[in-house]
């Protein structure tokens, strides 16, 4: 595994991260109903470290905690803390009581050593903002960020999933009054919706900001023949919500995946994935894996390169999308 450095920073991160959010049973989290439980999540989080990964993402809110706990365990018990990278995010409601979520100080500061308590950790690597908080300054979202990471209880902080426009005014609000920034964004990028190349993508490349998408096969459309199924196809709502409405579009695109991953003589997620390697600023996309073939292939993927050919045949088709993935400005 050849690492790389995480956007204008000195860590070195795998060129491939582990996303946790199938990591918890259907019973802590409704919509997944394909989770593994904790045996299952140890068996992918061995292999990964195994194959070299050394940057794991999670969140708070997958599996409410439970995804934290499961891989914080895991990491303790496998894998040496100085050489691995950890994400996890804060934002999304954890109840539905007073505070229960946003990115307020107090809720901040509350999830952060909760998380910390979850992970069995004493620092949290990458601390990611999940979404944009209409309802806090963002003054004091990133004064709060920047006093975690003074604090020690945070090494980097990160964002996803937001617009250019907003991600502009955090990075101006954190240089005008000497605050930590942030140093990477996890957004929701792939050959079948590049929305992020309008803004968000130049932008990280003016401001050095890592870039490391998420739903890099689109829940697996790119990563199959269209006409196959899978459990999480026909069930997993999020999914469908964010790729059932341009499926006559996307079509074309999964076709032409197929076609390159013929002739370079790999599966089509290597050609998704490979794909992503060529688009500046992106540094490692998240991939998430229930079956150790899942991995493999994902790591496989770091050995296919791609021509200016292959590039162009498969952007040609892509037509604009409408955006998701994001809260919409409306409030």
């Amino acid at each position: 595994m050849e690492y790389v450095k995480l956007g204008n920073t000195g860590m070195d991160v795998s060129p491939i991260c582990l996303g946790t959010m199938s990591f918890g049973t259907a019973e802590n989290w409704v919509h997944n109903t394909w989770a593994l439980d904790e045996e299952g999540s140890r068996t992918i989080i061995k292999r990964a470290l195994d194959l070299g990964v050394n940057f794991f993402d999670t969140a708070n809110v997958y599996a409410y905690g439970r995804s934290e706990e499961i891989l914080g365990r895991a990491l303790n018990d496998f894998a040496n803390r100085d050489e691995i990278v950890v994400a996890t995010k804060v934002f999304s409601p954890m109840n539905q009581k007073p505070n229960g979520g946003g990115l307020s100080r107090k809720h901040i500061m509350s999830q952060v050593d909760q998380s910390l308590k979850r992970l069995g950790m004493d620092y949290i690597d990458l601390y990611i903002v999940h979404r944009w908080d209409y309802n806090t300054p963002i003054e004091e979202t990133m004064e709060t960020l920047h006093d975690i990471v003074k604090a020690g209880k945070v090494r980097y902080i990160g964002a996803s999933a937001m617009y250019a426009i907003q991600f502009q005014k955090a990075l101006h609000v954190a240089d005008k009054h000497g605050w930590t920034r942030f140093v990477s964004m996890q957004n929701h990028y792939n050959l079948i919706y590049r929305e992020e190349e309008r803004e968000m993508l130049p932008l990280c490349v003016e401001e050095k900001i890592a870039v490391t998408p998420y739903s890099p096969l689109a829940s697996g459309r790119l990563a199959r023949d269209w006409a196959e199924t899978t459990t999480r196809l026909e069930t997993d709502p999020i999914a469908r919500q964010k790729y059932d409405a341009t499926a006559v579009a996307d079509k074309i695109v999964v076709a032409r995946v197929a076609e390159v991953a013929a002739n370079h003589g790999v599966p089509m997620a290597h050609i998704a994935l490979a794909w992503l390697r060529h688009k500046n600023p992106v540094v490692a996309p998240v991939i998430g894996a229930t079956k150790f073939s899942h991995l493999e292939s994902a790591v496989e993927s770091l050995s296919v390169t791609l021509t200016a050919e292959d590039l162009a045949y498969l952007e040609e088709p892509y037509v604009p999308h409408p955006i998701v993935g994001l809260i919409p400005y409306a409030r």
